[in-house]
């Protein structure tokens, strides 16, 4: 089964950039069409639903204040770094920091100052709190709890 394609006019306008824009960038190798490249006059792009996600990623991190180069960067560690979709990254956007979180990790995408950090998973806490609350819950009274306080 062939996957349905989108125009670029279609893109751009999916995307909420110019189509100059996305010729700009699939000539520059930002974001090449996956179903089919133009191949010279006449000729159209076809991009596909996994190109307009990245294409949205791009928009973003430029609407955030990313310059080009930086973004350029992002997606090159991305397409080094991440298996499978990029769009399916999880990014942090910090004025002009982009970090990757990859699993329990921030990984600084650009590079500039900390390039590893910690991030404390909340999830791990809640867990950890209630597997010990079981225990306290079972050796409860069934009566009211008064505080001797």
């Amino acid at each position: 089964m062939q996957e349905t394609g989108y125009s670029g006019t279609q893109a751009a306008a999916v995307v909420g950039i110019t189509y100059r824009q996305l010729d700009y960038w699939a000539r520059t190798d930002l974001v090449r069409p996956s179903l089919s490249d133009a191949t010279g006059s006449g000729s159209r792009r076809r991009y596909s639903y996994g190109d307009l996600l990245e294409l949205r990623l791009i928009k973003t991190l430029l609407d955030a204040g990313i310059k080009l180069e930086s973004v350029r960067e992002v997606f090159r560690y991305l397409r080094e770094h991440v298996t499978g979709d990029i769009a399916s990254a999880h990014l942090v956007i910090s004025g002009s920091t982009v970090v990757l979180c990859d699993g329990d990790e921030l990984v600084d995408v650009l590079q500039r100052g900390q390039g590893v950090l910690n991030v404390l998973s909340l999830a791990g806490l809640k867990d950890d709190i209630d597997s010990q609350l079981v225990p306290l819950q079972a050796d409860a009274p069934a009566g009211p709890v008064r505080d001797a306080g």
